[in-house]
């Protein structure tokens, strides 16, 4: 398993290297060669490259790889600051998801109103909010308001959110059109590796729920069919917020990880009825654990 400390050790190697060769926006950096260059297995590295997505100094590309968001010569040094303020903006993230689902804040808010609450400056707050922006949760009004969008905020909706992903998500699976994505497989392969070999007990929240709607999310989109696969990216952003207010039980992920490779390995196979039955049962004892109280 990847050590903890391993993630910012490599993260800081990859800068270096970009810096050293003088990279410009828009390189690719290949998983492997990274890999081969410092002496460790693509898990670290995959980490690695997905904390500086989040930092913006590298983007991936569906089925393409990472490739460098700026030019080497404008990443910022000041990385002891650059932490800090991720960790203040990550917790006005986790505070304003707990604030929505509490009731503390309406359905429509506006800048003002969020900066006097949070008692952050508009830089900051804006900058939180595009983020929840993006994940689909919350979305601009005229002029400087936001209302929150319709989310899952009941013991019930989560459950029956849960029973309809199951039924359709196996059922996706069954479709006459249904194609493996050899490219999309082989990237869930390696995400979910490295979750499970070190990345569930570093990578935070949002990066968990992310590798593993994408998983599901790529399962659905092989049957070929917009509307299952609408249907599935709808749930999913319905029910993020409530995600997000549960606390993570990170002792049950690599479990969780073993199941979703397993599920490949069926796909991959040719074993599509065994891996779609496996798939409901996946989703429904995930319903059980992770139901909260609310």
């Amino acid at each position: 398993m990847a050590r903890k400390s391993l993630v910012p050790q490599i993260s800081s190697n990859i800068v270096e290297y970009v810096q050293t060769n003088r990279m410009q926006q828009g390189q690719h950096l290949p998983l492997q060669l990274l890999a081969d260059t410092f002496r460790v297995s693509r898990a670290p590295i995959l980490s690695a490259l997905q904390k500086l997505e989040g930092d913006g100094i590298v983007r991936a590309e569906p089925n393409r790889g990472y490739f460098l968001a700026v030019d080497a010569e404008n990443i910022a040094l000041e990385t002891a600051n650059d932490d800090i303020d991720a960790a203040g903006d990550e917790a006005i993230y986790f505070r304003m998801a707990e604030d929505r689902l509490s009731g503390k804040l309406e359905e429509r808010v506006s800048e003002n109103e969020l900066m006097r609450f949070y008692d952050v400056p508009r830089t900051r707050l804006l900058k939180v909010l595009h983020r929840i922006a993006d994940e689909g949760w919350i979305e601009r009004l005229p002029g400087n308001g936001w209302a929150f969008r319709q989310a899952l905020t009941s013991r019930q909706s989560y459950e029956d959110g849960y029973a309809f992903r199951a039924v359709i998500e196996q059922q996706a699976m069954l479709l006459p059109t249904f194609e493996p994505d050899v490219e999309g497989l082989k990237r869930a392969r390696e995400v979910q590796t490295a979750l499970r070999d070190g990345g569930f007990e570093t990578w935070s929240r949002a990066d968990i729920f992310k590798a593993n709607n994408e998983f599901h999310e790529m399962l659905v989109a092989c049957s070929r069919n917009e509307f299952f696969l609408d249907s599935i990216k709808r749930i999913n952003r319905l029910r993020r917020l409530i995600e997000y207010h549960i606390t993570i039980d990170r002792s049950r992920l690599p479990k969780q990880t073993a199941e979703h490779l397993h599920i490949l390995d069926l796909v991959e196979d040719g074993r599509r009825n065994e891996a779609a039955a496996f798939l409901f049962t996946h989703i429904m004892g995930a319903s059980r654990i992770k139901t909260p109280k609310v």
